[in-house]
This record gives C-alpha cells, sequence and structure tokens, in this order.
C-alpha cells in the first residue's frame, strides 16, 4: 500500500516511528513533514498530505499532532478528505466499515505508541463493508462539500 504520512512538531517521533514499522511491513510511504521537532504549522502539514490522497497518489493518508484534533479539522477541510480521529481500534474500524475514512488522525500527547501502532493496522486492514446504508451517509456528506 501507498501511504501519505504528515505531523507537526508535537508528533514527530511518532510519525518517524509508524513510519519505519509501515516501511518495514512493506509498504511505501510518502512523508509529507515535518522532518524535525522545530515548529511548523499543522495545517501545512495536513493540507499536503490530504492533497496526496485527494489526487490518488497515496491509498490512504496518516497526519499527527499533539493531540491530533486541529490537523484532522485540517485535513478535513480539503474536499473529498474524510480524515477520522481515533484514540483506539474500534474508532478505526468502525471509520473504515461505516465512513470510508480515507485519513487517519491520532495524537502523540493523548494515545500510547503502542496503540497508535494498533491503530494504524485496523485502519490500514478495514475494508469499507457496511453496504448501502452508509453509501448514501457518505453521498450526503459530499453534497455538503459541493454546497459550499
Amino acid at each position: 500500500m501507498k501511504i501519505g504520512m504528515a505531523c507537526d512538531h508535537g508528533a514527530y517521533t511518532y510519525k518517524e516511528e509508524i513510519k519505519q514499522m509501515l516501511i518495514d511491513e512493506g509498504h511505501e510511504v510518502i512523508d509529507c513533514g515535518c522532518h524535525d521537532t522545530n515548529s511548523v504549522d499543522y495545517p501545512d502539514m495536513a493540507k499536503a498530505c490530504a492533497d496526496l490522497v485527494v489526487n490518488k497518489e497515496v491509498d490512504k493518508g496518516i497526519v499527527m499532532c499533539g493531540t491530533g484534533i486541529g490537523i484532522s479539522i485540517a485535513a478535513n477541510k480539503v474536499k473529498g478528505i474524510r480524515c477520522a480521529l481515533c484514540t483506539d481500534v474500534t474508532m478505526a474500524r468502525l471509520t473504515r466499515e461505516h465512513n470510508d475514512a480515507n485519513m487517519l488522525s491520532m495524537g502523540q500527547r493523548t494515545t500510547g505508541i503502542e496503540t497508535c501502532k494498533d491503530i494504524v493496522h485496523t485502519f490500514l486492514n478495514t475494508p469499507f463493508s457496511e453496504g448501502e446504508r452508509h453509501k448514501v451517509r457518505i453521498a450526503k456528506i459530499s453534497a455538503i462539500e459541493d454546497a459550499q
């Protein structure tokens, strides 16, 4: 799988550890930054990764900041993105099954690294599988975007 990743300075260490895990598992990772712990603005990182997802340059995107909140809000401003902030594997599974989320957000200050790794595995390996009722809801989300 080809995965885009991005973070701000508040999640740099987690991004690097998760990126290496994904590479070791055979995934291709496109790193949109940041590349050290110097302060950066998470909206810039979120947009870079979200653009890869909507342009179909990657299969999924993973973004991180201190809490995962700000970067997920920013990613969701890009038309076509459904970025879910997940703090456990149940959320990761359900957002794939029900929402067909194409981006995952997590927080380094709020979720332990091993839990984040489990969330990533669940997110990447769970198909969108809940059928017509959820397709209708996703279409309604897209209609909201189109109306803006």
